[in-house]
Formats: structure tokens, C-alpha cells, sequence
């Protein structure tokens, strides 16, 4: 059901909105990286996703039972300057267990600063230096929000193929985006007392953040690569595959999670659309197969002379 939501949403808006390109947002040289999902990308920039939806089943556990859970998020991005911006993100979750009541309620609010300090646009590469706030407290204990908070300072990263020679030229398009962190909890350990009164302790490790997005640029091919004459709306496509990974490093745990999401974005003048299927990697990450889709506006385009340009210039 959530498959056939999404691919009507996205095909009703296409039909809808012009298909150009993004002028601002995200370029490196004549290289446009798109806003990614579930990696954050290294640009600094005006933008807004409204919504994010995400839907995945999860396993039973030791804890209790199994079910499924569909998050509805809203993330804005700030430039204060250029080069330095600020993110704030929410998301509210609507979890059903396959035995109790459905629990809904807003997740930990999210803030995040970033800054780009370097950019080589003859290489299409970037990088930038930022720090994420999972503000603990802030959210519904009763869907998993934490009542401590996570720090995670990182560094974000993108680079394009374009500069790849003559004889690898459908190459070009090529990208790739990633992130390294490290997760910072700010309290070692968390008691839980249970309805029966028993006391659980559970440890809350130091982890590495970590994750890339594979992405193949159709506009680049047909712009600067060769014309194969694609056409509407498949010509503003890029594939895109993304890896999104954490792994606990210390207080007894070890071990990596995460999920493998490929999937295909739309990016127009003014707004994006991409849909990615959802993959665990491990029974940890999930038993099933989930969908992400996004409606996400380039705020930089929509509104140059306004909300849409540094508060500082």
C-alpha cells in the first residue's frame, strides 16, 4: 500500500512541475549532488523536506513485540552564512506492535550546524565539518524517544567522476556522498524499571556514524557526457543507492547495523522527489523490506531575494 502511495504521489507531481534543474543548490563545478535521505550530503544550503515518510516492520525481541512503524518527518536547512548553516529536524512516529495498543508521538528533536571548508570545482569534489544534536528528552518516550542526548561530530564528503578520461566517459555521471561520525552519548547507561518492577540496565555505547550514497546523474550524462535522448520526466532521473551504517564501539556492545537503499530521485528546478525501498542488513536492522519517499524543496531557488539566502553576506 505504502509503495502505491508514494508512486502516485511522485508520477501527480511530475506531471505537475516543470522539469528543470537546479540552478543553486548542491552544484560542485557543473556537478549537481542531490539531497540524499537517509545520508546527509556535505552542502550547506536553504532547503526544507516536507514531508519524509518511512514505513519498515520490525522483529520481536526480548523486550517485547513486534510490529511495524511509520515515521512522518519534516528537516529544514539555514544558511547563516555562505559557508556555515544550521538544521533542525522532527519526526513523528506512529508505532503498531503486533500485540498491544499503537503508540504515536513525536521522536527527539534534532539540530545540526555545518560548515563547507573546501570546494574544488574543476574535481567535483567537496567536503565540510559539522556536529548532529539528537536532543534527549525532547520526544515520546512511549514511541523510543531517549531521555539522554547524542552528540555526533562528523565529516561530510562528495565527489564526482566527471574528470574521468575520454575512454570512461559513461562514467562521468558517477558520484558518491558520504559521512564518518562519532556518536557521543551523553550518559553511559540508562535503567529501565519494567511494569513488574524489575530493573533492567542498558548500556549506551560510543558508535561510529557511518554511510555513502552511489549515485548515477542522467542530466550529466545527457548534458555532458553524450545525448542519448532520454526523455521527460526520465531525463531529470538519478539512481541512487545508499548505505546507512552505525557500530557500537565500547560498553559491551559491538557490532554493526544499518539498511542498503537503493532507489531513484527527480530533481526539478525547484523541488525533489525520490523513493528508495529500504533493506536491512541484519535482523537487527529489521525482518522486512521498508520504502522511504521524500518531497523535499530547494528553499535557495524558490526564494533567492528572501528566506531563501544567507542571513550574512
Amino acid at each position: 500500500m505504502q509503495w502505491r502511495v508514494l508512486a502516485s504521489a511522485t508520477l501527480v507531481v511530475l506531471v505537475f512541475v516543470a522539469p528543470r534543474l537546479a540552478d543553486a543548490h548542491g552544484f560542485a563545478g557543473k556537478r549537481f549532488f542531490p539531497a540524499t535521505l537517509a545520508t546527509d550530503d556535505p552542502f550547506v544550503a536553504d532547503e526544507l523536506s516536507l514531508p519524509t515518510i518511512a514505513w519498515q516492520k520490525f522483529p520481536a525481541s526480548g523486550e517485547g513485540p513486534g510490529g511495524s512503524e511509520t515515521d512522518f518527518s519534516i528537516d529544514v536547512a539555514k544558511r547563516i552564512t555562505e559557508n556555515f548553516g544550521i538544521e533542525l529536524g522532527a519526526t513523528y512516529k506512529h508505532v503498531k506492535p503486533d500485540e498491544g495498543d499503537t503508540q504515536n508521538g513525536l521522536d527527539n528533536l534534532g539540530l545540526g550546524f555545518k560548515y563547507k571548508f573546501y570546494q574544488n570545482d574543476p574535481h567535483e569534489a567537496i567536503v565540510s565539518a559539522g556536529v548532529d544534536w539528537d536532543i534527549g528528552g525532547t520526544g515520546s518516550r512511549r514511541v523510543g524517544a531517549e531521555s539522554f542526548s547524542t552528540v555526533t561530530p562528523g565529516i561530510f564528503f562528495g565527489k564526482g567522476f566527471g574528470d574521468l578520461p575520454e575512454g570512461m566517459k559513461f562514467l562521468r555521471p558517477l558520484a558518491i556522498t558520504g559521512l564518518v561520525g562519532y556518536g557521543i552519548p551523553t550518559r553511559s547507561s540508562t535503567t529501565i524499571v519494567g511494569d513488574d518492577g524489575d530493573v533492567d540496565v542498558e548500556r549506551n555505547p560510543h558508535t561510529l556514524e557511518w554511510g555513502f550514497a552511489i549515485e548515477y546523474s542522467l542530466p550529466y550524462l545527457q548534458s555532458f557526457v553524450q545525448d542519448v535522448g532520454l526523455k521527460a520526466p526520465f531525463n531529470r532521473m538519478i539512481p541512487i543507492v545508499e548505505f546507512a551504517m552505525s557500530t557500537a564501539l565500547d560498553r559491551g556492545q559491538s557490532g554493526t547495523t544499518g539498511t542498503v537503499n537503493p532507489g531513484i530521485i527527480w530533481a526539478g528546478q525547484n523541488i525533489q522527489l525520490a523513493v528508495e525501498a529500504v533493506i536491512p542488513i541484519n535482523h537487527a536492522s529489521g525482518n522486512s523490506i521498508g520504502v522511504l519517499g521524500q518531497l523535499h524543496f530547494f528553499l535557495d531557488d524558490l526564494f533567492p531575494q528572501t528566506i531563501g539566502r544567507p542571513l550574512i553576506r
